[in-house]
């Protein structure tokens, strides 16, 4: 479970997050929607730890993130806007470095690692130098590494950007898949389509400010546009232009 309680954050005067609230059910996949410059990845990168806020507070499964960071990072899994591997690395040295870091040693970790191979079809590339690899063979490493530990939160910042159709697919089912074993997942998308077709629940976000969470249906309902695409539906919530969205699925 995610709980996002007041969360605010400043960048000198500029206001990017302000009084956030939120709360994410265990097993259910959270699409966060809003235009470029909205909040969301300072939203997530408050979420993850890597930003402190200003005011309010981020819970995983209980956890506090500012207060016990070291135990929030064992219980997520986080894939960034840019997948960074190191070049000079393979994809398997990648993810012993790691599993490493969660402290996975031995056995466990190589039947870890062969497990992620395996699951995200790595067999063929990743013993290669991650500087040869594409942009989808370079999410698929960062997507493993991220689910190396079994983490029961996973949290995602635009994953579908710059990938082919097939890779496309392959994401989204992984996602519907890791909400089915019960894990928390909370996505950051600017691929309409993609939450329309796997988000339990969407919140939109501008100018650093929650304007709707619930459903699709729920958004058609409140703004009475009962057959209306959630591409439609999102640009008149923040009356953006709409090519600044990617709606390709």
């Amino acid at each position: 479970m995610i709980e996002i309680c007041g969360l605010t954050k400043r960048y000198g005067a500029k206001t990017a997050v302000a009084d956030l609230d939120l709360t994410i059910a265990r097993g259910e996949v959270f699409a966060f929607l809003g235009p470029n410059g909205a909040g969301k990845t300072t939203s997530i990168k408050s979420m993850v730890g890597l930003l402190v806020p200003a005011a309010g507070s981020v819970t995983l499964d209980g956890i506090d993130v500012v207060k016990q960071p070291q135990d929030a990072s064992r219980i997520v899994g986080y894939v960034p806007d840019e997948p960074y591997l190191y070049d000079k690395l393979t994809g398997r040295e990648f993810l012993e470095f790691t599993v490493g870091m969660y402290g996975i040693e031995g056995a466990a970790a190589k039947e870890c690692i062969e497990q992620q191979i395996a699951a995200f079809e790595l067999r063929g590339f990743v013993d290669q130098l991650c500087e040869s690899y594409s942009h989808g063979m370079k999410q698929r490493v960062v997507f493993a590494s991220a689910l190396v530990h079994q983490p029961r939160v996973l949290i995602v910042d635009e994953p579908m950007v710059g990938l082919d159709p097939k890779s496309m697919r392959f994401v989204k089912d992984l996602l519907r898949m890791e909400a089915a074993k019960g894990t928390t997942v909370f996505m950051s998308t600017h691929t309409l389509s993609v939450a329309e077709e796997i988000a339990d629940r969407i919140g939109v976000i501008a100018h650093g400010r929650l304007k709707f969470v619930g459903t699709i249906s729920d958004l058609r309902r409140q703004l009475e546009r009962h057959d209306s695409t959630l591409e439609t539906l999102f640009l008149e919530m923040t009356n953006e232009a709409s090519e600044s969205f990617v709606t390709q699925g």
